[in-house]
């Protein structure tokens, strides 16, 4: 039975996130689980190995701040496969937010208006926030309120696709808002 311990079982390099396996595991006695769930109760580690390893599988700390601390007998490449494949499901289905701009003047021609609200209008039907940006050039700053209206007609142009977040503020030159897509 000594010869069966000369050779390491697997060898893989853990991270902090990662379970501590078979020799790794330093605690004197452990409680044990069987792959099936079966409770096979607490004894020495050294016996536990050798349990899991007559029937080919990994002893793995699930446990390690119970008293006495839980391994489980499993097979650690199959576990480690299917939480990663389980992570990148859920990775894959998380919905990234951009947020898109749209730049407007307050001199804007009536077709510019409409290609920058469809654009809008498509990047908030793609799930996306779009910054609208109004830049006063020159003597535009003493007629604020012309922004102010541009950006009252382009949220009511978008209305269908998105809802201000942000009412439109002033910060130095330019004028900006926030317009986020309507919960489906």
């Amino acid at each position: 039975m000594s010869a069966h311990f000369s050779f390491l079982w697997r060898c893989f390099t853990i991270s902090a996130k990662e379970l501590a396996i078979n020799e790794e595991i330093k605690h004197k006695e452990v409680r044990v689980i069987a792959g099936d769930s079966e409770q096979l109760g607490v004894m020495n580690t050294h016996d536990a190995l050798e349990k899991a390893y007559e029937m080919g599988l990994d002893l793995v700390l699930i446990a390690p701040t119970a008293n006495p601390p839980v391994c489980k007998i499993m097979d650690y490449g199959k576990f480690r496969y299917e939480r990663d494949k389980r992570d990148k499901e859920a990775k894959k289905k998380q919905q990234t937010v951009e947020v898109k701009e749209v730049q407007l003047s307050c001199r804007i021609d009536v077709h510019d208006f409409n290609t920058k609200a469809n654009n809008a209008i498509r990047f908030l039907n793609a799930g996306n926030k779009v910054r609208v940006v109004l830049r006063y050039k020159g003597r535009e700053m003493a007629h604020q309120e012309i922004g102010y209206d541009i950006m009252k007609k382009f949220t009511e142009v978008c209305a269908e696709a998105g809802h201000v977040d942000k009412q439109p503020t002033i910060e130095g030159r330019i004028m900006s808002m926030i317009v986020v897509p309507l919960k489906k």
